[in-house]
C-alpha cells in the first residue's frame, strides 16, 4: 500500500474547485453573492458563451484595499466569519473558498476600489497561481472577471450543457437572488442582448410585489395568497399559488432562509405536505417562501454550495410552514385561478371580425359561423331533467326527484340574496354537465361532478377524523371479479378498507365480495371503486404503506361516489350543490387539483360582443 503523502497545493485547490465551482451558475451565484455582501446597490453581470469565454460581474459595494485585495484569492481568508463563529453567520458567503477556488480553474482577475477612498488595485490569478497587486482604474466598487473557465481542468468541460443550457442555469441563479433582495438592482447581459434588468427598489410590500411580479408574472401575484406564521423566534412570510396554479415543474418553487436561496429537502418536503391532495398528481405548485430565524437555530454549513441547510428543531419549523400554508390556502379555499377564466374568455373570443366578409376558402369565416344562431332543437341542450331514484348518490337535504322534465324558463327567478352569494342562483345545466349560476355581476360556470366529488372527499375526511366513516350494507352484495394477486391484496388490506367504510371477504381465488360501503357514496360505480383501489395497492407497495395514503384513497372514493357526468339536476338540487360549495373547504378545485368553477364577470362578457 503506497505511503500517505500531502498533495500539492495546486490539487488541493482544484480538488476544492470541483465542490464549490460545478458548473458556470456556480460562479455567478458565488460572486453576486459576494457582491450582496458588500452593500452593493447595484450588481451587473456579463455572461459570454455559456459562461465559458468570460463571467464578469460589477458592484458598486465597498471595494477592497491593496491588502484585502492581496488575500481575498487566498484560501479561507474571509471577511464574514466573525469570532470564528460558525453558528453566528448572517451573510451569504463566510468560507473563503469562492475566489481561490475559481482562481484554481479560470483566468481571474479582480479589480477593486474601497468606497471610503483611495485608489483602485488589480489582482490576477491564472490556474491557481497567484501574481503581484497592481495599481489599476475603477471607480468605487469591485468588477471581477473570470475568464477560460476550467482551462486547467479541461476534463471538466465534457460535462457542461449547452450554451442555452448553461445561460438559462445562471439565469435562474439571478432570479433567486434578486428576488430576495428587492433593493438591489440587477442586470444580466450575454453576448446577444441584455435578458435581465431588475431596477433598485424600496424595502417596502409593493416594492416586493413588483419584484415578484416582474420574475414570477402577474399570473402568480393576480393568483396567490398572503402566507405569515412565527413560532418561538421563526417567522415565515411570502406568497403561495391558489391550488389551481400549478406546473408540472418545481422550477416556481422559490425557498429563502435568512435570504439565502436553498432548495432543502425538509421545506420542500413541508410545501408538498400542506398542499397535499388540492395538486394534481405530477404537478407542483408555485410558491415563494421566507423563513427568517435567529442565526444560531440554522446550521448553513452542511453543503459545499451551501444549498441546503439544517435546523436545530426541524420539527418546529415544518409545523410552522405546513400551518402558515394550511391557513393561507384555507382562507382562499374557494377560489379558482382567475386565469382560467381568462383562458376561458380567450377560447370564446372570435377569432375574426364579421366585417371580414368571408373566409379565404371563400365560405363564411370560422368567427361569423360560430356566432349563428342556435337551431331550434338545440333547446333541449338547456333542459333540467331529474334522474331516475337512486340512480346516484342524492345531495344532503333535498328530496327525491320525480321523472318530470322542464326547462329553463320553469325556473323561478332567484332572490336577491340568493343572486347576490359568492357562486350566485342556479340559471341552467348545459350538456348535462355543466350548472349556469348567475352572480349579481357576472355568471360562473360549475363542474357538476368536480365539485361534488370535492364535496364527499372533504365529508369523508372529516367522518374518518370525528367518528368514523359510517358505512351502509348493501341489500345484495356486489361480487367483482380480478386477478388473483389483486385479491390477495385487497384481503390483505381488509383491515385498512374497512376502517374507511368498505367492508369486503374473498369470494374465490379471482373475486371478492362488497358487503358493505361508504354510506355517503352508496350508490356509486362499486366494481371501478374496488378496481382502482387493487391498482392502488400495488401503487403504494401493501397495506402498511396505504395506511399513510388514506386521504388519496378517500379521494379515489369520493370519486366514485359522486354526481356523475352526464346526470340531470333538479333545480333546488343544483343550488344546493353551489351553496355547500360555498361552505365546503378548498371546493375551488376537485381532488385532482382540476378547477371545480370558472367565473365571468359581466365586463369581460360584455367586451366579448364589444359592448366595451
Amino acid at each position: 500500500m503506497p505511503s500517505i503523502r500531502r498533495l500539492p497545493e495546486g490539487v488541493v485547490n482544484r480538488i476544492a474547485a470541483g465542490e464549490v465551482i460545478e458548473r458556470p451558475a456556480s460562479v455567478v451565484k458565488e460572486l453576486v453573492e459576494n457582491a450582496i455582501d458588500a452593500g452593493a446597490r447595484h450588481v451587473d453581470v456579463l455572461f459570454n458563451d455559456g459562461g465559458r469565454s468570460l463571467i464578469e460581474v460589477r458592484d458598486d459595494g465597498i471595494g477592497m484595499t491593496a491588502e484585502e485585495l492581496d488575500l481575498a484569492v487566498e484560501r479561507h481568508a474571509t471577511s464574514k466569519l466573525a469570532d470564528e463563529a460558525l453558528l453566528l453567520i448572517d451573510t451569504l458567503g463566510f468560507r473563503g473558498e469562492a475566489l481561490p477556488s475559481i482562481g484554481a480553474v479560470s483566468r481571474l482577475a479582480i479589480t477593486s476600489r474601497p468606497q471610503s477612498g483611495g485608489d483602485a488595485h488589480r489582482v490576477r490569478v491564472e490556474g491557481g497561481t497567484k501574481h503581484p497587486v497592481r495599481p489599476a482604474a475603477l471607480g468605487a466598487g469591485s468588477l471581477i472577471e473570470v475568464r477560460d473557465l476550467f482551462f486547467a481542468v479541461p476534463a471538466r468541460l465534457k460535462f457542461l450543457k449547452s450554451e442555452r443550457a448553461e445561460t438559462a442555469e445562471a439565469i435562474e441563479v439571478m432570479r433567486r437572488l434578486a428576488m430576495a433582495h428587492p433593493r438591489i438592482g440587477f442586470t444580466f447581459t450575454t453576448s446577444e442582448r441584455r435578458v435581465l434588468n431588475f431596477a433598485a427598489l424600496a424595502e417596502t410590500e409593493e416594492a416586493f410585489q413588483r419584484r415578484l411580479a416582474e420574475i414570477m408574472g402577474r399570473e402568480f401575484t393576480d393568483n396567490s395568497v398572503v402566507v405569515s406564521g412565527e413560532r418561538e423566534g421563526v417567522t415565515l412570510r411570502g406568497y403561495a399559488g391558489l391550488p389551481t396554479l400549478n406546473r408540472a415543474y418545481a422550477t416556481m418553487q422559490f425557498l429563502f432562509v435568512n435570504g439565502r436561496p436553498v432548495r432543502d429537502r425538509l421545506l420542500l418536503g413541508a410545501l408538498r405536505g400542506a398542499y397535499g391532495d388540492l395538486v394534481p398528481r405530477g404537478r407542483h405548485p408555485l410558491a415563494v417562501l421566507f423563513i427568517t430565524c435567529p442565526p444560531e437555530m440554522v446550521d448553513v454549513n452542511v453543503h459545499p454550495a451551501k444549498a441546503e441547510v439544517r435546523f436545530r428543531d426541524q420539527g418546529l419549523v415544518r409545523a410552522l410552514v405546513v400551518g402558515a400554508l394550511r391557513q393561507g390556502l384555507d382562507e382562499a379555499a374557494k377560489r379558482a385561478t382567475g386565469t382560467i377564466a381568462t383562458a376561458a374568455l380567450a377560447a370564446a373570443r372570435p377569432m375574426g371580425s364579421p366585417s371580414h366578409g368571408r373566409s379565404g376558402s371563400g365560405g363564411l369565416s370560422r368567427s361569423y359561423a360560430a356566432m349563428r344562431p342556435l337551431p331550434v332543437q338545440a333547446e333541449a341542450a338547456f333542459a333540467f331533467q331529474a334522474p331516475a331514484i337512486g340512480s346516484a348518490v342524492m345531495m344532503p337535504g333535498l328530496a327525491e326527484p320525480s321523472a318530470a322534465a322542464w326547462t329553463v324558463n320553469d325556473i323561478e327567478e332567484p332572490e336577491a340574496q340568493v343572486e347576490g352569494a359568492p357562486l350566485g342562483a342556479a340559471r341552467a345545466q348545459v350538456h348535462e354537465n355543466y350548472i349556469i349560476a348567475q352572480t349579481s355581476d357576472g355568471i360562473v360556470i360549475v363542474d357538476q361532478h368536480a365539485a361534488h366529488e370535492r364535496l364527499v372527499y372533504e365529508r369523508l375526511k372529516a367522518s374518518l377524523a370525528e367518528t368514523g366513516i359510517a358505512r351502509q350494507p348493501l341489500l345484495v352484495p356486489e361480487v367483482v371479479e380480478l386477478d388473483e394477486a389483486a385479491v390477495g391484496r385487497l384481503i390483505d388490506a381488509e383491515e385498512v378498507l374497512a376502517s374507511l367504510g368498505l367492508v369486503i371477504d374473498s369470494f374465490g381465488p379471482g373475486a371478492v365480495c362488497v358487503r358493505e360501503v361508504p354510506a355517503l357514496i352508496a350508490g356509486g360505480n362499486i366494481a371501478k371503486l374496488v378496481q382502482e383501489l387493487a391498482d392502488e395497492l400495488t401503487d403504494a407497495g401493501g397495506s402498511s404503506v396505504l395506511q399513510d395514503r388514506i386521504e388519496h384513497v378517500l379521494a379515489t372514493m369520493a370519486c366514485h361516489g359522486s354526481v356523475r357526468s352526464g346526470r340531470r339536476l333538479r333545480p333546488e338540487e343544483m343550488n344546493a350543490l353551489l351553496r355547500e360549495m360555498e361552505a365546503t373547504p378548498n371546493s375551488g378545485q376537485c381532488n385532482h387539483g382540476r378547477p371545480t368553477y370558472i367565473e365571468l364577470k359581466l365586463s369581460d362578457i360584455e367586451k366579448l360582443f364589444s359592448r366595451r
